[in-house]
């Protein structure tokens, strides 16, 4: 991941909803589809709509076009044939420095984008390239931090972090931007137990359109209320998380396993 598009990732309609008036926070994806210059074609005509404030789970088998649809969101990969609108505005190069700023990705390695001398400067990067200084910058940082349980490492250089804080870190650099959706590459991949609550507690307690991309099943079902399962570039199946896990021909056919023991007709999942 080079700086530029670590950048790009922090810098970064549902069905019904009005193109004159469009949902704050809303997404609007109608038949992408996209091929690599190899020519190995990733999607092949994915629709998706996502309300203001929805948690959404992204579930499919590697080489599924998950990161592909995932890089579409803020205009890191595009060129190929469909719409993205955020919030109704089109995903396109006379608008990509405003869906940056909606649109923040936070990557699977937290090191892809800390980069800064310290954690204040990586929170802080974002925001500073907008224009914010003085105290508005130093709110802004504040308060990403707050959200995310880090204040107190502000002044510390990330890598002398562990691996959960970084990602934590790494939310909050995203967070700075006062994005409208918040889309997470793997968020509970290598981290130990407890981390993997805390950061399922912080997900939960933010005020944000959530898109979180996963191999962790029990994780989605804990906090996506709604999943999409995508294989072979489409979108094979839309529904409630449950429902999705617990139908085994589904799961089966794309490659889709739960965790030894898990059995998700088990779980509780609370009202939301």
């Amino acid at each position: 991941m080079t700086t530029v598009d670590a950048d790009a990732a922090r810098t970064g309609t549902p069905a019904g909803a009005s193109a004159a008036a469009p949902d704050a926070g809303s997404l609007s994806v109608e038949g992408l589809a996209f091929a690599y210059p190899d020519g190995h074609q990733a999607l092949f005509g994915v629709d998706l709509a996502v309300g203001r404030g929805e948690r959404v789970a992204i579930l499919g088998p590697n080489g599924a076009g998950k990161t592909t649809l995932v890089l579409h969101l803020n205009g890191i990969l595009g060129g190929g044939r469909g719409t993205v609108r955020v919030g109704g505005l089109p995903v396109e190069k006379k608008n990509l420095k405003e869906i940056r700023r909606r649109v923040g990705i936070v990557f699977q390695d937290p090191d892809d984008q800390l980069f800064m001398p310290t954690v204040r400067e990586d929170v802080a990067f974002g925001p500073a390239t907008t224009g914010l200084r003085g105290e508005e910058l130093a709110a802004r940082v504040g308060k990403a931090l707050g959200q995310v349980g880090m204040a107190e490492f502000a002044d510390r250089p990330p890598h002398h972090l562990s691996f959960g804080q970084r990602r934590r870190v790494a939310v909050a650099t995203v967070l700075a931007m006062e994005p409208e959706i918040l889309v997470l590459d793997e968020p509970s991949s290598n981290l130990d137990p407890a981390a993997r609550r805390e950061l399922a507690d912080i997900l939960r307690s933010l005020d944000v359109t959530t898109l979180m991309v996963t191999h962790d099943l029990p994780y989605a079902l804990e906090l996506c209320p709604r999943s999409v399962v995508l294989s072979e570039g489409v979108v094979a199946a839309d529904g409630p998380t449950q429902a999705l896990l617990c139908d085994d021909t589904l799961m089966s056919e794309h490659r889709l396993e739960l965790p030894f023991g898990f059995d998700p007709r088990s779980v509780v999942v609370p009202a939301r």
